[in-house]
């Protein structure tokens, strides 16, 4: 579902991603771990079309994403691609159905579609009796799910988040990757997860370590998210 060729980007004189070379299967979630600075946001930005490489080249679901132009790249980001972030980025304005159906209406559905889905999505966050409630009048878990209705909503084969759980408390962290693990049942979708919660990456499927800009290694792990 994801392949990266020989991934180099560098910042001025920083040179911060060395060749990466990764492939992530169709299905699979998995974690990147690595210390601060070591490039872990730089990949998932550039895995995710928000960045481009300096060198290398990038391919979801055998399309070679490096190829597109900024208008087909961003219609090809909002139909494929959902991203998930520490920080919810919720609309303050909008109703938590509201911003989940948001990316619909630009993807071009109608209103009634794009609301229908919205409203499944939140009954399956079990938020449909939080529907109508504006971010401030939500918890941080609940905040955060409706981020993540709000990644689903066009149905994306792959899921990026970027320390989703990091704000959130111990008990709402595991929770949100427990999640993770379920909508992967139900939807298929592939997920790499980038996090400094050794524990949490640990559920995954498979654990890549990121060090001074190249993958150090990798740990085949037994998906225990989904128990």
């Amino acid at each position: 579902m994801i392949r990266a060729e020989n991934i180099h980007r560098s910042f001025g004189e920083l040179e911060v991603l060395k060749g990466i070379d990764l492939e992530i299967p169709e299905g699979e979630i998995v974690s990147l771990v690595g210390a601060s600075g070591a490039g872990k946001t730089t990949l998932l930005h550039i895995l995710g079309t928000l960045d481009k490489p300096d060198r290398g080249r990038v391919f979801i679901n055998g399309g070679d994403v490096s190829a597109l132009g900024e208008k087909r790249l961003a219609a090809f980001r909002n139909r494929h691609i959902g991203f998930i972030f520490q920080f919810h980025h919720l609309l303050p304005e909008f109703t938590a159905l509201e911003n989940v159906f948001i990316p619909a209406l630009i993807a071009g559905q109608s209103r009634s579609v794009a609301e229908k889905r919205a409203e499944e999505l939140l009954e399956i966050m079990d938020l449909a009796d939080r529907s109508h409630h504006k971010p401030a009048e939500l918890s941080g878990g609940e905040q955060q799910r409706v981020a993540v209705a709000r990644a689903l909503v066009n149905e994306p084969s792959v899921i990026l988040a970027d320390e989703p759980s990091g704000n959130l408390d111990s008990a709402s962290a595991l929770e949100l990757h427990k999640l993770f693990f379920r909508l992967r049942e139900q939807f298929r979708q592939t997920y790499m997860i980038v996090t400094h919660n050794t524990g949490l990456a640990g559920m995954a499927d498979r654990k890549l370590t990121i060090r001074d800009g190249v993958i150090e290694k990798q740990d085949i792990l037994t998906g225990s998210g989904v128990r």
